[in-house]
């Protein structure tokens, strides 16, 4: 009983050692992806979960370190301990879920898809279009699953997408709302570009993304995006970048 109650109390003592060395927490981030995260011109990280994340961090008590990391390796950096959360728009899906964690969800925004004014696309028949979509992203799936007569092309990120748009090489982008109406409706040559259809709501909503194991952190992560929600932190960095409701 004695050798029970001494591993009993070392496995406690050992968990609660792993729960308060959170003092330090590595957030991954994929750069740019205006306006939730991207750099200023003096170079420093700004944006809607740049901000949201320091303040989650805050709440927690721990000090956040934003590691940039390019999204086709984001979930594996995530796995082989690179750093210890993802806080980049990373929507909640299934096959995601079987592989990392999710927190509850912070935010939930509509896709667009977007178009050169005047191109008159038929969204029901898009043969010998190119269609571009950030490479993994729930808009991809969507365009690989709807468009079938059309070219996927895949980008990494969608500053390249815009610049293909506005060079002529694409027909058609879908993209997360905000993130195309900062970049191609407000970038250089917006005025020629416009949102096409209906918007698409997709997905379970943005969460942040952590390994399994890491059970103690996914709860310091669910408390603190409770109480910056409820207590107006949430709402006043939203008002920052979005003038309509994205809170889920």
């Amino acid at each position: 009983m004695k050798k029970i109650a001494i591993a009993a109390l070392t496995l406690l003592t050992a968990f609660a050692v792993q729960a308060k060395d959170w003092d330090v927490v590595r957030l991954a981030v994929d750069v740019p992806y205006e306006p939730f995260e991207y750099k200023a011109p003096d170079g420093t990280l700004t944006g809607f979960e740049i901000d949201l994340g320091n303040a989650v961090c805050e709440e927690m008590g721990v000090k956040c370190e934003w590691v940039i990391q390019a999204w086709d390796g984001i979930i594996p950096g995530l796995l082989a301990r690179k750093y210890d959360a993802i806080f980049s728009s990373m929507s909640i899906t299934p096959e995601r879920a079987k592989k990392v964690s999710f927190s509850n969800g912070y935010y939930n925004t509509p896709t667009g898809l977007f178009a050169k004014k005047g191109a008159d696309l038929d969204l029901s028949n898009l043969k010998g279009k190119r269609v571009g979509a950030q490479r993994g992203t729930i808009q991809d799936n969507y365009a690989t699953d709807n468009f079938k007569g059309a070219e996927i092309m895949r980008y990494g990120t969608a500053d390249e997408l815009v610049l293909d748009l506005y060079g002529g090489r694409l027909d058609l982008v879908v993209l997360d709302f905000p993130v195309g109406e900062s970049t191609i409706l407000k970038g250089d040559k917006g005025s020629e570009y416009e949102r096409v259809g209906d918007f698409l709501q997709l997905g379970a909503g943005v969460g942040v993304a952590l390994r399994p194991r890491d059970k103690d952190l996914l709860e310091m992560f669910n408390k603190a995006l409770d109480t910056v929600k409820s207590n107006g932190v949430y709402d006043e960095i939203r008002k920052k970048y979005f003038d309509y409701d994205i809170k889920i």
